[in-house]
This record gives structure tokens, C-alpha cells and sequence, in this order.
């Protein structure tokens, strides 16, 4: 895959992702746009991380073992500070509206259904970033 030229190098992202498949997929194409990537297997590896480091953005599945995407973003919202508010994108094989409004209610900014459209990965991130400041990551 050739670059991809990002308007947002460097920013941090969190994947939390438990198919290795799809973690390989969206870590490529996110790196590709230079972004810095860790991942997380399931909602505990998820919680661990965000108490660690601060993440501009973080792409949810919300089928996963031990802690789904649904709680884990409950969680994660609980323990934000209120000045705090990290974005948080639904991603699932499920696109049902009903899916999309449960994601929203829990907390999630967005949904992206799998398999990833590059051109609507483009534009969610396009959507939460753009208001970023340049000194937001340091």
C-alpha cells in the first residue's frame, strides 16, 4: 500500500480490536496515514491503556471477550475527567440502526462498520481531529 498523506502525523490512537486480522488491517492503514498505533485485545487491555496514555482518538469493536466495546466505553467515560473527552468510533460487522443508537447512548462519538471503507475511515477522522490543535499531542 502506498502512503497516504495525513493531515494528522503523529496523533495517538488506540485500537481495540480482538481479531488479529482486522488489528493487522486497521493498524496498517491508520500507519500508513502516520499515525502512532497501540492496540488492545479486549476492554481490561482497553482500560489499562487509556489510564497509561492519552489518545486522540480511539477505534472500538464492540463484540469482544472478557469486556465489550459497550462497557468499555462506559468505563472509560466514567473515569474521564470532565474537561477530558476522548473520541471514541464504533467499529462492527453489525449495521443495524438499532447498533449505531446503542453506541451513542453509551457514550461513542461514531460508528464505522467492517469491513473498513478507507474513504469513510478518511472522513470520520477528518470529522474528530480537524479541531485539534497542532500542540495537542505534546
Amino acid at each position: 500500500m502506498k502512503k497516504i498523506t495525513s493531515k494528522f502525523p503523529g496523533r495517538n490512537v488506540l485500537v481495540v480490536e480482538d481479531n488479529l486480522i482486522n488489528q493487522e488491517i486497521i493498524k496498517e492503514l491508520l500507519e500508513l496515514m502516520d499515525f502512532h498505533i497501540d492496540i488492545a485485545s479486549h476492554g481490561k487491555e482497553a482500560l489499562k491503556s487509556t489510564a497509561a496514555k492519552k489518545y486522540d482518538i480511539i477505534f472500538m469493536d464492540i463484540q469482544m471477550p472478557e469486556m465489550d466495546g459497550y462497557e468499555t466505553t462506559r468505563q472509560i467515560r466514567h473515569i474521564e475527567s470532565p474537561n477530558k473527552h476522548t473520541t471514541i468510533i464504533a467499529l462492527t460487522a453489525n449495521a443495524m440502526s438499532d447498533d449505531k443508537i446503542k453506541c451513542i447512548e453509551v457514550g461513542m462519538n461514531d460508528y464505522l462498520s467492517k469491513p473498513l471503507d478507507v474513504q469513510k475511515l478518511e472522513v470520520i477522522l477528518q470529522k474528530y481531529l480537524i479541531n485539534l490543535s497542532d500542540d495537542a499531542n505534546k
